[in-house]
């Protein structure tokens, strides 16, 4: 039997420029099939590689992108809306900040910058659709992240209501996604209100369990908040629909820990690394998506805080390669069995 997992695949958002080869899809597809990948996640914010909004209108479009692909030699994963779905729900706190992932004419008009983000995630269920995938990436955005640590006392009821606001404003999204067969992968991350395994939980029953609420599982930011992120795979499979296959580690020690003393990230205790020069256990992971018939792509992401990019890429398509595994379709110990015999098995059972 083939692999269940797909890749290796790599999500272009880290490496998209003005320069060439990453300042158009053309170029870009080609070098990153060029070192290995089967695979891109298109980034549906950068308008040098993809035009959402076209995307969304036309299927010619749709099928000119998937032929550009092909011609490369990559397939497309998903598409990824994360900027756009960080401001689906944005604390004012963080107006001015997120600011930038929005056109500029919209830039301090919160209300219009919410509505275009919502036009945004809708359009880009349509796209889907049109190129043929059953699944995105996005980020849930947030309404209750700057109450994060409980003091001071949050006031009964304040989180119950911000995941209530935030179902409300996510529903609606998701029924699109249903209507045209595509999930969203929710990348669950710090920052975001959906950061782990009991605040996913919480935005699914918000949600009524709404089916095309899924995972874009990454083990690094579970390793950054000390969670068992083999574990999380147990429990949450089922809902696993994307995986960016990233790596990180956690150095705590006398000055800093988990929070990291607001240091840049060369010099936080938990920080991004390449594949492989961090702390997280891929043939683990690998194992568990295998076990539970994980079918879609492993797709790497690259951050790092010491690593080129350049450097990072060409090392990533061996690494996810390597990981991949072949599930078989017999056990290791057939050759010592034999015919089920009915008789025989009540005999060794002294029956």
């Amino acid at each position: 039997m083939a692999g269940l997992i797909k890749g290796p695949a790599i999500f272009l958002a880290q490496f998209a420029g003005d320069e060439a080869p990453f300042n158009s899809l053309p170029s870009i597809a080609k070098w990153a099939a060029g070192l290995g990948y089967k695979g891109v996640q298109i980034p549906t914010f950068d308008s040098r590689l993809f035009d959402l909004n076209k995307a969304a209108e036309s299927q010619a479009y749709c099928d000119e992108v998937k032929g550009i692909c092909a011609d490369a030699g990559v397939e497309i994963t998903e598409l990824s809306t994360h900027l756009q779905g960080q401001l689906v729900a944005v604390h004012p706190a963080y107006d001015l900040a997120f600011d930038g992932f929005a056109p500029a004419h919209l830039h301090g008009n919160p209300d219009g910058r919410q509505e275009w983000a919502v036009d945004q995630m809708k359009k880009a269920a349509i796209a889907s659709r049109n190129l043929g995938l059953d699944a995105t990436v996005s980020f849930t955005g947030a309404l209750a992240f700057p109450y994060l640590y409980p003091w001071p006392q949050r006031p009964a009821g304040l989180v119950e209501e911000a995941f209530a606001e935030l179902a409300r404003r996510w529903k609606p999204i998701l029924d699109v996604y249903e209507d045209h067969g595509v999930d969203v992968g929710y990348e669950i991350h710090p920052g975001e209100d959906v950061f782990d395994g009991a605040t996913f939980e919480m935005f699914l029953d918000a949600l009524g369990g709404h089916k095309r609420c899924q995972i874009n599982y990454d083990p690094s930011h579970f390793l950054l908040q000390q969670m068992d992120y083999l574990a999380f795979i147990d429990i949450y499979h089922e809902r696993i629909c994307a995986y960016h296959v990233k790596d990180a580690e956690f150095n705590p020690d006398g000055r800093q820990g988990v929070y990291s003393g607001y240091q840049s990230w060369i010099n936080r205790a938990g920080r991004f690394r390449s594949l492989g020069d961090g702390q997280v256990d891929f043939s683990g992971i690998f194992s568990k998506l295998a076990q539970y018939g994980y079918e879609s792509w492993a797709v790497l992401e690259w951050e790092c805080c010491l690593k080129s990019p350049e450097q990072g890429a060409a090392e990533g398509a061996p690494f996810i390669e390597s990981h991949i595994i072949e599930v078989t379709d017999k056990a290791f110990d057939d050759f010592a069995g034999g015919d089920t015999d009915q008789e025989q098995i009540r005999k060794m059972l002294g029956l």
